[in-house]
């Protein structure tokens, strides 16, 4: 949600089929992610277009993880320490990206059944696990 941009005026909030887009107390409507079913409602009725698209939060949401990085990065004294802990944060950062590459795959083999895809897909990763 741009907070520049949105007006306050509540439509998005009354059309969210789920309630997961609140008023907070300056009148900025925000989206409760957890709950958000991604249904693109609000990005259809929101007049200022206020509403951000997933690819439109790319930067915000390295900055998030660079801050994060930079915050546990205080907990390691000297070069030595730091360059080790870089170097994990790198392999979490490629594990997530092999987690989402993965993720995307399934998904673009459910194919014209996707509860069923996405349960076979899923029984597969839960054998997978098991070795």
């Amino acid at each position: 949600m741009s907070e520049e941009r949105c007006t306050g005026c509540g439509i998005c909030v009354a059309e969210c089929p789920v309630n997961a887009i609140v008023q907070k107390e300056d009148g900025v409507a925000e989206i409760i992610e957890a709950e958000c079913i991604r249904c693109g409602e609000c990005h259809e009725v929101c007049p200022e277009e206020a509403v951000r698209h997933d690819k439109e939060r790319i930067p915000q949401e390295v900055a998030e993880n660079l801050r994060w990085v930079r915050k546990l990065l205080g907990h390691f004294d000297g070069a030595e320490e730091q360059a080790a802990f870089m170097e994990r944060m790198g392999r979490f950062f490629k594990k997530e990206k092999q987690v989402s590459e993965r993720t995307l795959g399934a998904l673009a083999a459910a194919g014209d059944k996707p509860a069923e895809g996405l349960e076979k897909a899923i029984g597969e990763l839960a054998g997978e696990g098991e070795n």
